[in-house]
């Protein structure tokens, strides 16, 4: 028996045998690790935990639910809270102030050091008004944001249920707000007037309860109430995925541990018999991969290493699928590469087979040949030559250095011959051609600028050939438009002169006078465009109820309404919304709007109006269904002398939406129409009215 052990215990094929048993099992090691950090995100604690009740997926389930509502009824309260300035703390506000101040005593001219510092803070108040403004602005404007991302978040949840109040504010998705309703499920806590119920007694010996208590000892208890109660439906769909988690992370433990100790068995394994073909065998037997430097062994297992990591990264999405087929190969290369490390430590050749004793070895050797075999002369020069070579060779990093110059430097001319070809290029006349040069150096800036100064003229050209062909049509569709009436008006002049009947007559002069109103309002468009477009309208700014102005408005052609059938919907919030604007300019703008409606919109159908407040901005959408179908561009409506209708049958001229958009540009604000089949969509921005403004 222990002539057969001795036989196969250092064969090759039983070393062959275990390296591929080492290389499973890391291999298995691995994607355990991988399959718990994917499938059961990295959660093991389930293992050993009794009872979903005390659980940390429990615990968790109930942290970011308590966290939002904490903060909502303790920090936020309601949006007038935030805007008011109420969730800027004195310590926030003061940090804020003294960094204005900083960049004001290093910026400002008007900051004298010998005036002391409480003289020079009331100038830096007065100076930088505006800008402390606009940070106390900013600070809200985040406070409202993240104040919507947790009430949107609280929308999402179905289940557990919760009601949370400070006494004023509430919070829930539920109907049910007093405390009995809540202890009727089977699971709840109920934090109210200082105390903590908490059903059933399991929870409490959850050694994670404090991740939730912890965001109660901010809150006022005695304002301050939250419940929050598990649906028996929803006790039994999350008991049974923790069990699943639970039977999942258990099978990687064992498979982690038993993988573990199978790769820790093989490796040692491999460590006692490599390089020996027998345990009383003295002389230790090197191969082919043995003759690979060992400075430069160490690099490719470092190179490999971050390829795994590079690899992991890259494919992370799919990583379950792909661990094994990107692991075993890796593995295969760095357990071979290790061993020969190992097989040179048993050797005592770990250092001595490097790429870089070796290097300075044949030096010395040759210098003290040269040395030992020279006149005092030769040495001489030897020493003085020799001694600075020696003391730059000790610094192992420079070959390497000259080899990176090298390869920079190769790549530098390589990104300048690419600039060169693309300009040459791009000055031939191909506007689309684009520069690539990778890196992130000079060239690599200037590539893009060149490509961005390339985008400005192809931008440049397109828009003049546009301006062009808007010119050719404006020209077009103005004279279309004007001849139409004016030939009608000479036509029924030429009649009248002859005409005797006074009925006929009657009846001539009636087609004269509405079409000189047509031409009166087709020039009296183009001369409003004309002074929109300009910019040379006189604008009054002042506080505008835009909520009362819009139904005003409504009511005033309240009879358009009715005769199209059409029904208005206004969404608008509860609070009056105030614009600063022009009030002339903004109704002659919605006016515009309203009349393109009449004009275009599907009889019967629903016209809506909306009204929202983004903060420091009032948007106002106006969206209706077109009676024809819209087979223009939002881009070409917005054209002069556009209109819905191809035929230009209708009696626009095509300047209504044109006008608007250069009237709402004129208050500072933004226009912008939409269009996704028949829907056609109106939006403005508006900047919103504050207090500061009056």
């Amino acid at each position: 028996m222990d002539i057969k052990l001795k036989k196969y215990s250092h064969s090759i094929i039983t070393k062959i045998v275990v390296f591929m048993i080492a290389i499973s099992c890391f291999t298995g090691v691995i994607n355990a690790v991988v399959e718990v950090e994917i499938v059961n995100e990295g959660d093991f604690h389930s293992v050993f935990e009794d009872h979903y009740l005390q659980s940390r997926a429990y615990v968790q389930e109930s942290e970011n639910l308590i966290s939002n509502l904490t903060r909502l009824v303790g920090e936020y309260k309601n949006e007038e809270h935030i805007s008011s300035g109420g969730t800027i703390s004195e310590d926030e506000w003061r940090n804020t102030e003294e960094t204005l101040f900083s960049d004001y005593q290093i910026q400002s001219r008007s900051y004298n050091p010998a005036l002391g510092e409480a003289k020079n803070y009331e100038t830096f108040k007065k100076e930088y008004a505006d800008e402390i403004s606009q940070e106390k602005d900013k600070m809200i404007k985040d406070d409202l944001r993240e104040f919507h991302g947790l009430v949107q978040n609280l929308e999402e949840y179905e289940a557990p249920l919760f009601y949370a109040s400070d006494g004023k504010n509430v919070f829930t998705n539920t109907t049910i707000t007093e405390k009995k309703q809540f202890e009727t499920y089977p699971s709840y806590m109920i934090f109210e007037n200082y105390k903590q119920e908490i059903f059933p007694k399991e929870i409490k010996e959850n050694e994670y309860l404090h991740w939730v208590t912890q965001y109660l000892d901010g809150l006022d208890p005695a304002n301050t109430v939250i419940y929050v109660a598990f649906t028996e439906e929803f006790l039994d769909q999350k008991i049974k995925e923790w069990q699943e988690n639970k039977s999942i992370a258990a099978k990687n433990v064992y498979n982690l541990a038993g993988f573990l100790a199978g790769f820790t068995l093989s490796f040692i394994y491999l460590v006692i018999v490599m390089g020996r073909k027998s345990f009383k065998d003295q002389e230790l037997h090197l191969h082919g991969v043995d003759k690979l430097y060992n400075d430069v062994n160490i690099a490719i297992c470092l190179f490999l290493i971050s390829l795994w990591i590079m690899l992991v990264g890259d494919l992370f999405e799919n990583i379950d699928q792909l661990i094994i087929p990107i692991t075993i190969p890796i593995t295969i290369a760095g357990l071979v590469l290790v061993l020969s490390l190992i097989k040179h430590f048993k050797n005592k050749t770990l250092f001595k087979h490097t790429l870089i004793y070796r290097l300075i070895y044949r030096f010395v050797k040759f210098a003290g040949d040269v040395y030992r075999s020279g006149s005092v002369g030769v040495k001489t020069i030897l020493i003085v030559i020799g001694y600075p070579i020696v003391v730059a060779l000790t610094f192992f990093m420079f070959p390497v250095t000259i080899g990176i110059a090298a390869w920079f430097a190769y790549k530098k001319v390589k990104s300048f011959h690419a600039l060169q070809e693309g300009v040459e290029i791009i000055k031939d006349g191909n506007l689309h051609h684009r520069i690539d040069v990778d890196g992130k150096g000079e060239f690599e800036r200037l590539a893009s600028n060149i490509n961005s100064i390339t985008d400005g003229l192809k931008k440049a050209v397109d828009s003049e050939l546009k301006s062009e062909r808007l010119k050719t049509e404006l020209i077009t569709n103005v004279s279309h438009d004007i001849r139409t009436p004016l030939t009608s008006i000479i036509t029924y002049v030429d009649l009248l002169k002859n005409e005797r009947d006074p009925l006929k007559t009657e009846e001539y002069i009636e087609v004269l006078d509405q079409k000189s109103k047509r031409l009166k309002v087709l020039t009296d468009d183009l001369f409003e465009a004309a002074k929109a477009s300009s910019g040379n309208i006189p604008v009054e700014f002042e506080k505008i109820d835009i909520i009362s102005l819009i139904t005003q408005g409504l009511g005033e052609v309240n009879d358009k309404i009715e005769a199209m059938d059409l029904d208005f919907k206004m969404n608008y919030p509860k609070d009056k919304v105030y614009v600063t604007g022009d009030g002339k300019l903004l109704w002659r703008s919605i006016e515009n709007l309203l009349s393109n409606i009449f004009k275009y919109a599907l009889e019967g159908s629903r016209v809506y109006i909306d009204i929202e407040d983004l903060g420091n901005e009032i948007l106002i959408t106006f969206k209706n269904i077109s009676a024809n179908e819209l087979n223009i561009s939002a881009d070409e409506l917005m054209e002069r002398f556009k209109r819905g209708d191809e035929s230009r049958t209708t009696q626009g001229s095509g300047l209504g939406l044109s006008i608007a958009k250069n009237l709402i540009e004129i208050q500072k604000g933004k226009f912008n129409i939409l269009v996704d089949g028949d829907l056609f969509k109106a939006v403005i921005y508006l900047p919103k009215h504050h207090l500061s403004n009056e």
